[in-house]
């Protein structure tokens, strides 16, 4: 009969398992791919924690905004608690993440209860400040002029200014060495600081409202592979531009002298992730070069200042986030003033949006640091809007010495 075969064409043999319903599959599907997320962030934390620093190919993880280490395994665990069969298990993974992670988050937390103390009649204002290629107009087209950048810096009025990049710079060149171009701004800088003593090596410049006792730049070549130790010819006429990346001023402040140093570090290796290196060069050899540079900075800077007793103010663009492992190769002695800022989340970097720099810009990022050691005070420590004049951020702190 009809009726009949219609029958046996939709029953099922005898022993046949049922087919599993759709929401159970894609329940399987959906847990998988949360076990697959939770387990594997975890598993980058920890290999963050062990090669960041080490090695110049995880520099690519390196250049997350440290924010991530923490927004990340709570986001996971939201995701874990609702994946029933294994929520609790996914939840203990996502809190191991955040557990390893938070120190590389660059969270402020002790924002909330720490209070600078208040300064005294001798504390004095510093400032420092990577200018982006001094007074040459990176972001507005030309907007900005000479005029501008020097009221800025003026009305920032610090007793010691340590800034960054005096030097202009040409992009179209293939050979990086050849794009950044010595300028001489010394007789208009005294007369914009008339009274100021000034030093300069390299790309970094201090001024001082008070006597400068002594300067020189730190030589980090000694401590870089022998492939990269002889200047580029394109350099050889203003050497300090490659071999130092640090400038010491000793300056006599009201009872004792201190040391001020001035620090602009290389950028870290980031061309393996972008598949593509210098005009000039491979990936690989540019993120080799790029991180060399910065250990051997680092290294120069700590054989300094083991051998001074003096009290020592750092700050810079160390071009480094608290996520960064290189973090470690700092001197020991220098104590961190993060939790004189009034911000949770400190961000120096990158801001005034995109620029001939770079096509993307958001300050998601903190790579300018102030440290000292711990015969140093800060009374107050803030980020400074550049007002278009630069994509950092200036740091301006007072301080005082013990």
């Amino acid at each position: 009969m009809q009726g009949q075969d219609v029958a046996t064409e939709v029953e099922s043999p005898p022993g046949t398992p049922e087919r599993p319903p759709r929401r159970r599959r894609w329940g399987r599907w959906g847990t998988r791919l949360a076990v697959t997320a939770c387990v594997g962030w975890l598993l980058l934390v920890v290999g963050h924690v062990a090669l960041s620093g080490r090695t110049f190919v995880w520099g690519q993880i390196d250049l997350l905004p440290p924010i991530v280490f923490a927004a990340m395994p709570v986001l996971l665990a939201v995701v874990a608690l609702v994946t029933r069969p294994v929520r609790w298990r996914l939840t203990a993974v996502c809190a191991a993440a955040l557990l390893l992670g938070a120190g590389y988050s660059g969270i402020n937390v002790a924002t909330l209860w720490y209070s600078p103390p208040p300064a005294g009649p001798g504390a004095i204002t510093l400032v420092t400040w990577n200018t982006m290629y001094w007074d040459q107009d990176m972001i507005s087209d030309g907007a900005k002029t000479t005029d501008d950048f020097y009221a800025y810096l003026r009305g920032l009025d610090a007793d010691v200014y340590m800034l960054h990049e005096y030097a202009h710079v040409d992009f179209t060149p293939a050979d990086i060495f050849s794009q950044v171009q010595p300028i001489d701004q010394l007789d208009l800088l005294q007369r914009t600081f008339p009274g100021y003593e000034i030093a300069v090596a390299g790309r970094n410049v201090t001024l001082s409202r008070f006597p400068v006792v002594a300067s020189k730049g730190l030589d980090s070549t000694p401590w870089l592979p022998e492939e990269f130790r002889a200047v580029p010819a394109a350099m050889r006429d203003h050497a300090a531009f490659y071999n130092s990346q640090t400038l010491r001023t000793d300056v006599r402040l009201p009872g004792k002298v201190v040391s001020f140093y001035n620090s602009h570090l290389y950028q870290p290796p980031s061309r393996l992730l972008s598949l593509s290196g210098d005009r000039s060069r491979g990936r690989v050899e540019t993120d080799r070069f790029n991180d060399s540079m910065r250990k051997a900075s680092l290294r120069a800077l700590t054989q300094d200042m083991d051998a001074n007793s003096q009290p020592v103010v750092f700050g810079g663009d160390l071009n480094t986030t608290p996520a960064m492992g290189i973090r470690r190769l700092l001197p020991d002695q220098l104590v961190d003033h993060t939790r004189a800022l009034p911000s949770l989340y400190p961000t120096t970097w990158a801001v005034g949006g995109a620029n001939s720099e770079r096509k993307f810009g958001a300050p998601l990022w903190r790579i300018d640091w102030l440290l000292s050691t711990a015969d140093v005070t800060v009374h107050r420590y803030e980020f400074v809007d550049p007002e278009g004049l630069s994509d950092h951020r200036p740091q301006r702190v007072v301080l005082s010495t013990d």
